[in-house]
């Protein structure tokens, strides 16, 4: 285990086999946001708990304006915690923010922290939730993206209507059959959506209809499909929209935290999104949060899946003892 950090989307969390005789330890750096991070702690009577940015360009040309809480705990049967207050710091040394904590925890440690926010501190402090990553990459720049964007706006062409929840929009066959095995279908069988070239997505939005077409097109901005990412999820899965339904999920998962979690296990759930009902397994049961939320989860409980819940039992006890398989 040694000095590692593990990550997941907005948390960190170090596990300390054992203090020995030393009274300082460092972990090793890991990744939030754009830069990489430091725990350190000294000890002696109290736990002194330092969450710092590594000295690079990056940290000395935009440093960290961060707001956070930081928990430390024990590993054993009976876990006990101490958590601090939600902390709102500018982070540029290891001197800015040190945390003492009272206690006579021994053995195994953990500390983690959740970044409840994290800014770029400058003229104008810009967060850097949630990440640029996941999107970057679905809007190209081209000649032909824009011109499809023109299709799309202007209606050139255009051969079929949407009748949505709120509106209507105007489309190309083409354009959502070569994106989608189901339209595909609506449009090259003798169903009604061929003879009427009308089609009924009356289970979303004018405003999320047109985030999905504008992904469909190629063209989609960053900001409409952070906004409409769930919208666009239920569609990708209902018309079968293989590459959009991976975007979403890890989108999803990059932006996981502990007060997002449980809708986010509840949309996994929902959609058979593995790898992100695997992170909300982390972070409840290996990073610990479970403990931090039990009003929340009863909520949960009462409401969920029986099948969902044996699986979480399942996780629980795994965590709880390795050895059980």
């Amino acid at each position: 285990m040694g000095d590692k950090v593990e990550t997941l989307g907005r948390l960190a969390q170090w596990k300390i086999d054992n203090f020995g005789l030393c009274s300082y330890k460092k972990s090793d750096p890991f990744k939030v946001g754009i830069w990489k991070w430091y725990f350190s702690i000294v000890r002696n009577k109290y736990f002194f708990i330092h969450l710092f940015p590594e000295p690079s360009t990056v940290s000395k040309n935009q440093p960290p304006f961060a707001r956070f809480i930081l928990r430390v705990s024990n590993a054993g049967s009976s876990r006990s915690f101490h958590i601090s207050p939600v902390q709102e710091k500018l982070l540029r040394s290891h001197d800015d923010f040190v945390w003492s904590v009272e206690t006579t925890f021994v053995g195994r440690y953990i500390i983690d922290v959740e970044f409840l926010d994290l800014k770029i501190n400058g003229e104008e402090t810009s967060s850097v939730w949630p990440p640029d990553e996941n999107v970057q990459s679905i809007a190209s720049q081209s000649s032909s993206i824009r011109g499809l964007s023109r299709m799309l706006d202007e209606a050139i062409h255009a051969d079929l209507t949407i009748i949505t929840a709120d509106g209507s929009l105007r489309a190309h066959k083409a354009v959502l059959s070569a994106s989608s095995p189901v339209f595909q279908s609506m449009f090259h069988h003798n169903l009604k959506e061929k003879e009427s070239s009308t089609i009924h997505i009356e289970d979303m939005s004018l405003e999320s209809c047109t985030a999905l077409l504008s992904f469909l097109y190629g063209t989609i901005k960053k900001k409409d499909f952070l906004k409409h990412r769930l919208a666009l999820l239920g569609a990708a899965n209902k018309y079968d929209i293989g590459g959009l339904k991976d975007i979403c999920e890890e989108s999803l998962l990059e932006g996981l935290h502990s007060r997002n979690v449980l809708e986010m296990l509840n949309e996994a759930w929902l959609y058979q999104l593995l790898k992100l009902k695997k992170g909300c397994f982390v972070l409840l049961f290996e990073f610990g949060k479970v403990h931090d939320m039990k009003d929340e989860m009863n909520n949960f409980l009462q409401h969920a899946d029986r099948e969902l819940m044996v699986e979480m039992f399942q996780e629980l006890l795994s965590v709880s003892n390795p050895c059980i398989s």
